[in-house]
């Protein structure tokens, strides 16, 4: 552990006086199990002093340190008004449902609080009457979930559609039963005053402690929503938790973009304002279903396979220009249409409203004109994007965003490369906080043991996903709990599960089929389950004990170069006269690497195994900056030591002496 600024050690501290960290302490008599943390004390006292001088601090808190506490106690401690932002919503909900009551009756605070999320989130039940009364419309998998709806609005209190029994992450219901920016009727809506979303968004403002998530946060800051006023209240502290992730988020909220989902919801809602408000108007359904066949076939002119790109290498092509103007019509047609029948009902009237916000968009996003941008589309099977999005929020964010008087605190597991926080500091603007690095506490070299096998598939070979699934049954059928599989792709999410589903006598659970975190609760109540997953599980997942015993990622876990925000990133980084690779590339990949191996050891009595499936970490040159960034994990090349560990007993270490990293890559790295 260690400060780039003494003073931090000068500052009278209020915490310690008050002994809340103490071995017999507050939280030790309140808390069952409650041990104290030198870093986390030291944590504490950074916060503390960040609070009471209005600063900015950077921490970055190994796993284990504690840091929720960490930041929670002097914040209530403090009196102010606070919001908390997390970066995913599984955080927020932990944060909110379990380690915020238990510190509220710890501290005995008496202050209200209150979690809010993005409208998506939650049950409309005006949109949710609308599709009862078109029943006959609906498709067969929307109509099926439609029962399940139905019993969660008659018992919920916070209407938070994640919490709908047996309903999937992405069911086809949820569009139709949630609102979104466009679509939301505001005050005119006849639900109004009993909208789960209005509910939630009067406790925030009353509260002292806000628990939210990055999405809003800057949802916020970029978008004011006129039908419900202020979203956040004015705060004096502003905490960021997994705040490695704001500068990505912050990107896509300062930037715009326009979909063909967005555009294809608008069609939907004027074809049921023509059946229920303005039955006369025919032109209304036409318009509608214009809209709908010139979106396709836009999507079409992208090629029939979902990608990304640069929106200036399509927009060239004379197919791509016919499509885009035929779009463009479109919606002019249907704003026209809807201008002819304003007054004669809400839907109409928002819907003319949207049409002319896409109006102005669609120019925007298709221009190509804005310096220090990126323009890009992705498709999927069904739908494009167009996006515009600056390539760089520094800026913006030091003014715009960070308020004078504030105190400002970004924290994370993951937020050095090679024990800096400069990558962090210039994409965010903030090269002036004070910084606290806290290595973790954990015993690595008793509790763990990295390997990077030998003679692996190369990277880049066909099917290659497959061949690493079918080399490591073994390894996976001798962990004696359960195992994580995480995966860079899809495309290696779906061939490892078949491999596994096919050969493994496990459970074998994969992203996607239903909620996440009902996918987490079967992984730990089943305790040998194998996970295979991408994405959103890299991180924020937080399982203790046997039920997660081993770790397998695929590769290293860089952004393809082809990927248009970061190609955009990088070719103006060379126009500075920077080096992508070094000041870009391998940044993003340390620290997206760094999240996914934090899942393993969890708590002090865990144990397991990690094993990291990609030469390059012992042939490249490269490789020492990924494990000079990572705990201090023994490590291996021969597959076999992986069945020795599971021998050796709780006290043991697994390696005596560390083996260096350049005699691995010397003496090891033979048929890689």
């Amino acid at each position: 552990m260690w400060y780039n600024r003494p003073s931090f050690f000068s500052c009278r501290d209020p915490l310690l006086n008050n002994d809340y960290f103490a071995e017999n302490g507050l939280l030790a008599k309140a808390i069952p199990g409650f041990a104290p943390r030198q870093a986390q004390v030291h944590m504490a006292e950074a916060v503390s002093k960040a609070i009471e001088t209005a600063g900015r601090l950077l921490v970055e808190a190994g796993t284990g340190t504690g840091k929720t506490f960490a930041y929670l106690v002097p914040a209530l401690d403090s009196g102010k008004r606070v919001i908390i932002s997390t970066g995913s919503k599984a955080l927020q909900d932990q944060l909110y449902e379990r380690d915020l009551p238990t510190l509220l009756l710890a501290m005995q605070y008496g202050k209200p609080v209150a979690q809010l999320k993005g409208r998506s989130n939650y049950l409309c039940t005006y949109r949710l009457a609308l599709l009862e009364q078109e029943m006959h419309f609906l498709a067969a998998d929307v109509f099926a979930d439609l029962p399940k709806v139905r019993q969660f609005k008659a018992r919920t209190v916070s209407g938070d559609v994640a919490d709908i029994p047996g309903l999937q992450e992405q069911a086809p219901i949820l569009p139709f039963v949630t609102s979104t920016n466009d679509n939301c009727l505001g005050r005119e809506c006849p639900d109004y005053e009993n909208c789960f979303l209005v509910k939630a968004r009067r406790k925030a403002l009353d509260a002292q402690v806000v628990v939210i998530n990055h999405h809003l946060f800057f949802a916020d800051m970029s978008v004011k929503d006129t039908g419900f006023g202020e979203l956040l209240p004015d705060a004096d502290v502003y905490i960021f938790d997994e705040a490695h992730q704001l500068p990505d988020i912050a990107s896509q909220y300062f930037g715009e973009s326009l979909s063909s989902r967005q555009l294809s919801d608008v069609a939907d809602e004027l074809r049921l304002a023509y059946r229920l408000e303005a039955k006369d108007m025919a032109q209304l359904g036409k318009a509608a279903d214009r809209l709908v066949q010139d979106c396709q076939a836009m999507r079409l002119a992208f090629g029939v396979d979902p990608s990304r790109g640069n929106l200036r290498d399509v927009l060239v092509q004379p197919q791509m220009q016919r499509e885009l103007q035929r779009l463009k019509e479109s919606i002019k047609f249907c704003y026209d249409v809807c201008k002819l029948a304003l007054g004669r009902g809400e839907q109409i009237n928002n819907c003319f409203e949207r049409l002319a916000g896409f109006l102005t968009t669609v120019d925007h996003v298709t221009a190509i004109t804005e310096a220090g941008a990126a323009y890009w589309y992705e498709t999927t099977k069904r739908h494009f994007t167009l996006n515009v999005t600056p390539l760089s929020i520094a800026e913006r964010f030091a003014q715009e965003v960070m308020r004078v008087g504030c105190s400002w605190i970004f924290t994370s597991a993951t937020l050095t490369v090679g024990e800096e926080f400069d990558y962090f500091s210039q994409r965010m603007g903030v090269g002036d906080a004070d910084t606290c690095l806290l290595d973790s506490p954990f015993d690595y070299a008793h509790q763990s043991l990295l390997c990077v096998p030998r003679n692996l598939p190369d990277t880049s070979i066909y099917q290659r996903a497959t061949q690493l699934a079918e080399r490591l049954l073994p390894v996976i059928e001798q962990v004696p709990g359960g195992c994580f599989f995480l995966c860079t792709s899809y495309n290696s999410v779906n061939q490892i599960a078949q491999v596994l589903r096919d050969k493994l006598d496990r459970t074998v659970l994969v992203q996607g089929d239903d909620n996440k975190q009902r996918i987490l609760a079967d992984f730990v109540a089943d305790g040998h389950a194998v996970l295979v997953a991408t994405s959103s599980f890299w991180e924020g997942v937080d399982v203790r004990g046997a039920a997660l015993s081993c770790v397998i990622i695929d590769k290293l876990p860089f952004t393809s170069p082809d990927e248009p925000l970061l190609k955009a990133r990088m070719e103006d980084c060379r126009m500075q006269g920077g080096d992508p690779f070094q000041q870009l590339q391998l940044p993003e990949a340390v620290i997206v690497l760094k999240q996914g191996v934090g899942r393993l050891i969890r708590d002090y009595q865990d144990r397991g195994i990690l094993i990291l499936c990609d030469p390059r970490l012992v042939n490249k040159p490269y490789g020492a900056a990924f494990l000079k960034s990572l705990p201090p994990i023994p490590r291996c090349r021969d597959i076999t030591r992986l069945t020795e560990f599971w021998k050796l007993p709780v006290s043991a270490p697994v390696i005596t002496q560390e083996e260096p990293i350049r005699e691995i890559e010397a003496n090891e790295n033979s048929g890689d």
